[in-house]
Protein backbone atom coordinates (compact mmCIF):
# COMPACT_ATOMS: atom_id res chain seq x y z
CA UNK A 1 0.00 0.00 0.00
CA UNK A 2 1.41 3.41 -0.99
CA UNK A 3 2.20 5.74 1.86
CA UNK A 4 0.54 9.17 1.71
CA UNK A 5 2.72 11.96 0.38
CA UNK A 6 4.45 14.08 3.01
CA UNK A 7 2.82 17.44 3.55
CA UNK A 8 4.81 20.25 1.94
CA UNK A 9 6.42 22.76 4.29
CA UNK A 10 7.58 26.32 3.86
CA UNK A 11 11.13 24.91 3.73
CA UNK A 12 10.10 22.93 0.63
CA UNK A 13 8.66 26.06 -0.95
CA UNK A 14 11.84 27.98 -0.10
CA UNK A 15 14.00 25.26 -1.64
CA UNK A 16 12.03 25.14 -4.90
CA UNK A 17 11.83 28.94 -5.15
CA UNK A 18 15.48 29.43 -4.20
CA UNK A 19 14.74 31.84 -1.33
CA UNK A 20 14.76 31.81 2.48
CA UNK A 21 11.86 30.52 4.59
CA UNK A 22 11.43 34.03 5.98
CA UNK A 23 10.89 35.37 2.44
CA UNK A 24 8.34 32.62 1.83
CA UNK A 25 6.51 33.68 4.97
CA UNK A 26 6.49 37.33 3.96
CA UNK A 27 5.12 36.54 0.50
CA UNK A 28 2.47 33.99 1.50
CA UNK A 29 1.26 36.08 4.43
CA UNK A 30 1.39 39.27 2.34
CA UNK A 31 3.27 40.90 5.19
CA UNK A 32 3.05 44.72 4.96
CA UNK A 33 6.20 46.83 4.99
CA UNK A 34 8.29 44.23 3.15
CA UNK A 35 9.82 45.08 -0.23
CA UNK A 36 9.84 41.80 -2.13
CA UNK A 37 10.87 41.92 -5.83
CA UNK A 38 8.01 40.93 -8.10
CA UNK A 39 10.07 38.15 -9.69
CA UNK A 40 10.79 36.68 -6.24
CA UNK A 41 7.13 36.91 -5.28
CA UNK A 42 6.15 35.13 -8.50
CA UNK A 43 8.64 32.28 -7.88
CA UNK A 44 7.39 31.77 -4.34
CA UNK A 45 3.73 31.68 -5.38
CA UNK A 46 4.45 29.28 -8.26
CA UNK A 47 6.46 27.00 -5.95
CA UNK A 48 3.65 27.01 -3.39
CA UNK A 49 1.09 26.09 -6.05
CA UNK A 50 3.23 23.35 -7.56
CA UNK A 51 3.77 21.78 -4.12
CA UNK A 52 0.13 22.26 -3.09
CA UNK A 53 1.45 23.97 0.03
CA UNK A 54 -1.05 24.63 2.80
CA UNK A 55 0.10 26.74 5.80
CA UNK A 56 -0.36 25.49 9.34
CA UNK A 57 -3.66 26.48 10.84
CA UNK A 58 -2.48 26.79 14.46
CA UNK A 59 -2.66 30.56 14.46
CA UNK A 60 -6.28 30.51 13.27
CA UNK A 61 -7.18 28.78 16.53
CA UNK A 62 -5.95 31.71 18.62
CA UNK A 63 -8.64 33.39 20.67
CA UNK A 64 -10.41 36.27 18.91
CA UNK A 65 -8.86 39.66 19.43
CA UNK A 66 -5.29 38.49 19.97
CA UNK A 67 -2.57 39.74 17.68
CA UNK A 68 -0.02 37.58 15.91
CA UNK A 69 2.87 39.39 17.64
CA UNK A 70 5.37 37.51 19.83
CA UNK A 71 7.68 39.88 21.71
CA UNK A 72 11.19 38.60 22.46
CA UNK A 73 13.00 40.37 25.31
CA UNK A 74 16.77 40.28 24.93
CA UNK A 75 19.02 41.16 27.88
CA UNK A 76 21.57 43.94 27.48
CA UNK A 77 24.37 41.81 26.12
CA UNK A 78 26.29 41.43 22.85
CA UNK A 79 24.19 39.69 20.20
CA UNK A 80 26.71 37.28 18.77
CA UNK A 81 26.41 34.96 15.80
CA UNK A 82 24.93 32.10 17.83
CA UNK A 83 22.10 34.17 19.31
CA UNK A 84 21.45 35.86 15.96
CA UNK A 85 21.05 32.47 14.29
CA UNK A 86 18.67 31.32 17.01
CA UNK A 87 16.52 34.45 16.63
CA UNK A 88 16.36 33.95 12.87
CA UNK A 89 15.35 30.31 13.25
CA UNK A 90 12.75 31.21 15.90
CA UNK A 91 11.25 33.90 13.66
CA UNK A 92 10.99 31.34 10.87
CA UNK A 93 9.44 28.69 13.12
CA UNK A 94 6.86 31.16 14.45
CA UNK A 95 6.05 32.30 10.92
CA UNK A 96 5.07 28.69 10.18
CA UNK A 97 2.24 29.27 12.68
CA UNK A 98 1.31 32.70 11.33
CA UNK A 99 3.08 34.50 14.19
CA UNK A 100 5.48 37.44 13.89
CA UNK A 101 8.53 37.88 16.12
CA UNK A 102 9.42 41.36 17.41
CA UNK A 103 12.59 41.86 19.47
CA UNK A 104 13.24 44.30 22.31
CA UNK A 105 16.66 44.95 23.84
CA UNK A 106 16.41 45.67 27.55
CA UNK A 107 18.74 47.94 29.48
CA UNK A 108 18.88 51.10 31.55
CA UNK A 109 17.90 53.35 28.63
CA UNK A 110 15.28 51.04 27.14
CA UNK A 111 11.53 51.48 27.49
CA UNK A 112 9.99 49.18 30.11
CA UNK A 113 9.04 45.83 28.65
CA UNK A 114 5.33 46.06 29.63
CA UNK A 115 5.10 49.40 27.80
CA UNK A 116 6.59 47.87 24.67
CA UNK A 117 4.22 44.92 25.00
CA UNK A 118 1.23 47.28 25.08
CA UNK A 119 2.55 49.35 22.16
CA UNK A 120 2.99 46.40 19.79
CA UNK A 121 -0.08 44.58 21.19
CA UNK A 122 1.91 41.39 21.81
CA UNK A 123 -0.04 38.24 22.61
CA UNK A 124 3.04 36.46 23.95
CA UNK A 125 6.23 37.72 25.60
CA UNK A 126 9.29 35.48 25.77
CA UNK A 127 12.80 36.09 27.07
CA UNK A 128 16.24 34.65 27.72
CA UNK A 129 16.02 35.51 31.41
CA UNK A 130 13.27 34.77 33.95
CA UNK A 131 10.74 37.56 34.53
CA UNK A 132 10.12 38.61 38.11
CA UNK A 133 6.60 38.44 39.53
CA UNK A 134 5.87 42.16 39.13
CA UNK A 135 7.03 42.19 35.50
CA UNK A 136 4.97 39.09 34.70
CA UNK A 137 1.90 40.68 36.25
CA UNK A 138 2.50 43.92 34.31
CA UNK A 139 2.92 42.02 31.04
CA UNK A 140 -0.39 40.24 31.54
CA UNK A 141 -2.02 43.59 32.34
CA UNK A 142 -0.53 44.98 29.10
CA UNK A 143 -2.33 42.28 27.13
CA UNK A 144 0.10 39.37 26.97
CA UNK A 145 -1.77 36.08 27.27
CA UNK A 146 1.41 34.01 27.53
CA UNK A 147 4.68 34.93 29.28
CA UNK A 148 7.51 32.45 28.90
CA UNK A 149 11.24 32.67 29.79
CA UNK A 150 13.57 30.31 27.91
CA UNK A 151 16.09 30.00 30.77
CA UNK A 152 14.22 27.73 33.16
CA UNK A 153 15.32 24.98 35.52
CA UNK A 154 14.06 22.32 33.13
CA UNK A 155 16.57 23.21 30.38
CA UNK A 156 19.48 20.84 31.15
CA UNK A 157 20.75 20.98 27.57
CA UNK A 158 21.51 24.68 27.95
CA UNK A 159 23.39 24.14 31.21
CA UNK A 160 25.34 21.10 30.03
CA UNK A 161 27.59 22.96 27.61
CA UNK A 162 30.47 23.58 30.03
CA UNK A 163 30.28 20.02 31.31
CA UNK A 164 30.51 18.61 27.79
CA UNK A 165 33.42 20.87 26.90
CA UNK A 166 35.38 19.86 30.01
CA UNK A 167 34.53 16.17 29.60
CA UNK A 168 35.86 16.28 26.05
CA UNK A 169 39.17 17.81 27.15
CA UNK A 170 39.47 15.44 30.11
CA UNK A 171 38.80 12.53 27.78
CA UNK A 172 41.72 13.72 25.63
CA UNK A 173 44.03 13.49 28.64
CA UNK A 174 44.01 17.06 29.94
CA UNK A 175 44.27 17.29 33.72
CA UNK A 176 44.49 21.06 34.13
CA UNK A 177 41.58 22.89 32.53
CA UNK A 178 41.07 26.59 31.92
CA UNK A 179 37.84 28.50 31.35
CA UNK A 180 37.65 31.62 29.14
CA UNK A 181 35.09 33.92 30.75
CA UNK A 182 33.72 36.84 28.67
CA UNK A 183 34.50 40.26 30.12
CA UNK A 184 31.09 41.65 29.18
CA UNK A 185 28.92 41.48 32.28
CA UNK A 186 25.79 41.01 30.20
CA UNK A 187 27.04 37.52 29.37
CA UNK A 188 28.04 36.52 32.90
CA UNK A 189 24.82 34.73 33.91
CA UNK A 190 25.04 32.36 30.95
CA UNK A 191 28.80 32.02 31.32
CA UNK A 192 28.52 31.17 35.03
CA UNK A 193 26.06 28.39 34.18
CA UNK A 194 28.54 26.90 31.72
CA UNK A 195 31.44 27.30 34.14
CA UNK A 196 29.41 25.46 36.78
CA UNK A 197 29.04 22.50 34.41
CA UNK A 198 32.76 22.49 33.66
CA UNK A 199 33.54 22.62 37.38
CA UNK A 200 31.27 19.63 38.03
CA UNK A 201 33.02 17.62 35.31
CA UNK A 202 36.42 18.41 36.81
CA UNK A 203 35.26 17.41 40.29
CA UNK A 204 33.93 14.10 39.02
CA UNK A 205 37.25 13.44 37.27
CA UNK A 206 39.15 14.15 40.50
CA UNK A 207 41.01 17.21 39.17
CA UNK A 208 41.16 20.84 40.25
CA UNK A 209 38.39 23.24 39.13
CA UNK A 210 38.98 25.25 35.96
CA UNK A 211 41.37 28.19 36.07
CA UNK A 212 39.14 31.12 35.12
CA UNK A 213 40.54 34.00 33.08
CA UNK A 214 38.47 36.74 31.46
CA UNK A 215 38.84 38.15 27.97
CA UNK A 216 37.05 40.24 25.42
CA UNK A 217 37.57 40.02 21.67
CA UNK A 218 40.84 41.97 21.74
CA UNK A 219 44.05 40.06 21.06
CA UNK A 220 45.97 41.80 23.84
CA UNK A 221 43.35 40.91 26.47
CA UNK A 222 43.26 37.30 25.30
CA UNK A 223 47.06 37.16 25.37
CA UNK A 224 47.01 38.12 29.08
CA UNK A 225 44.55 35.29 29.74
CA UNK A 226 46.86 32.87 27.91
CA UNK A 227 49.76 34.08 30.08
CA UNK A 228 47.77 33.22 33.21
CA UNK A 229 46.84 29.77 31.94
CA UNK A 230 50.33 28.81 30.87
CA UNK A 231 51.75 30.05 34.19
CA UNK A 232 49.35 27.69 35.97
CA UNK A 233 50.08 24.68 33.72
CA UNK A 234 46.70 24.71 31.95
CA UNK A 235 46.72 22.51 28.84
CA UNK A 236 43.11 22.80 27.64
CA UNK A 237 40.64 25.71 27.63
CA UNK A 238 36.83 25.69 27.53
CA UNK A 239 35.74 28.98 25.95
CA UNK A 240 32.35 30.53 26.70
CA UNK A 241 31.53 30.62 22.98
CA UNK A 242 33.21 30.48 19.60
CA UNK A 243 33.98 34.21 19.48
CA UNK A 244 35.79 33.90 22.81
CA UNK A 245 37.63 30.79 21.60
CA UNK A 246 38.78 32.62 18.46
CA UNK A 247 40.11 35.44 20.65
CA UNK A 248 42.04 32.85 22.70
CA UNK A 249 43.59 31.45 19.51
CA UNK A 250 44.64 34.98 18.54
CA UNK A 251 46.12 35.55 22.01
CA UNK A 252 48.08 32.32 21.72
CA UNK A 253 49.66 33.44 18.45
CA UNK A 254 51.17 36.50 20.17
CA UNK A 255 53.06 34.08 22.41
CA UNK A 256 54.10 31.84 19.54
CA UNK A 257 51.81 29.07 20.81
CA UNK A 258 49.67 26.79 18.68
CA UNK A 259 46.59 24.67 19.30
CA UNK A 260 46.27 21.92 20.27
CA UNK A 261 49.93 21.09 21.03
CA UNK A 262 50.56 23.99 23.39
CA UNK A 263 46.99 24.68 24.49
CA UNK A 264 43.83 22.90 23.33
CA UNK A 265 40.81 25.17 22.80
CA UNK A 266 37.14 24.23 22.49
CA UNK A 267 34.27 26.61 21.76
CA UNK A 268 30.49 26.60 21.60
CA UNK A 269 27.97 27.50 18.85
CA UNK A 270 29.73 26.40 15.64
CA UNK A 271 29.49 29.84 14.05
CA UNK A 272 30.39 29.99 10.32
CA UNK A 273 33.90 31.32 10.98
CA UNK A 274 34.73 28.47 13.40
CA UNK A 275 35.80 26.25 10.51
CA UNK A 276 38.04 29.01 9.11
CA UNK A 277 40.27 29.56 12.14
CA UNK A 278 43.84 28.30 12.29
CA UNK A 279 43.52 25.55 13.25
CA UNK A 280 39.79 24.94 12.65
CA UNK A 281 37.90 25.21 15.91
CA UNK A 282 36.54 22.20 17.79
CA UNK A 283 33.16 23.22 19.21
CA UNK A 284 29.67 22.17 20.19
CA UNK A 285 26.45 23.26 18.52
CA UNK A 286 22.75 23.11 19.21
CA UNK A 287 20.29 21.98 16.55
CA UNK A 288 18.88 25.50 16.36
CA UNK A 289 16.15 24.75 13.83
CA UNK A 290 14.76 21.94 15.96
CA UNK A 291 15.16 23.94 19.18
CA UNK A 292 13.27 26.85 17.61
CA UNK A 293 10.46 24.55 16.50
CA UNK A 294 10.10 23.35 20.09
CA UNK A 295 9.95 26.88 21.40
CA UNK A 296 7.40 27.85 18.74
CA UNK A 297 5.25 24.83 19.58
CA UNK A 298 5.32 25.79 23.27
CA UNK A 299 4.29 29.37 22.47
CA UNK A 300 1.41 28.31 20.21
CA UNK A 301 0.23 25.86 22.85
CA UNK A 302 0.37 28.60 25.46
CA UNK A 303 -1.78 30.85 23.32
CA UNK A 304 -4.30 28.23 22.27
CA UNK A 305 -4.53 26.32 25.54
CA UNK A 306 -3.62 23.10 23.78
CA UNK A 307 -0.93 20.52 24.46
CA UNK A 308 2.27 21.43 22.60
CA UNK A 309 3.25 19.17 19.73
CA UNK A 310 6.96 18.98 20.43
CA UNK A 311 9.16 17.73 17.56
CA UNK A 312 11.00 14.55 18.49
CA UNK A 313 14.43 15.58 17.17
CA UNK A 314 17.30 15.73 19.65
CA UNK A 315 18.26 19.35 20.36
CA UNK A 316 21.13 18.73 22.78
CA UNK A 317 24.64 20.01 22.10
CA UNK A 318 26.46 18.09 19.38
CA UNK A 319 30.23 17.79 19.12
CA UNK A 320 31.83 19.31 16.03
CA UNK A 321 35.33 17.88 16.18
CA UNK A 322 38.03 19.79 14.35
CA UNK A 323 41.75 20.38 14.98
CA UNK A 324 41.95 22.93 17.81
CA UNK A 325 41.42 20.41 20.63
Amino acid sequence: MDRPAKRATSADVARVAGVSRTTVSFVLNDKPGQTIPEETRRRVLEAARSLEYQPHSSARALAAGRSDIVLLSLPAMPIGAGISRFIEELATALAEHGLTLVTHLSGAQARPLPAVCATVNASAVIGFEPFDRDTTRALHSAGAAFVFPFRTDDAPAMRSVGRLQAEYLIGRGHRRIGYAMPLNRGLHAMAEDRLYGATEACAEAGIDPPVVASTDLETATAARAVTEWTARSVTGVCAFNDETAIAVLAGMRTHGLAAPDDLAVIGMDDIPTARLTVPPLTTFSFALAELSKRQAATIVAGLTGSAPRIPSEDVGPRLVERASA
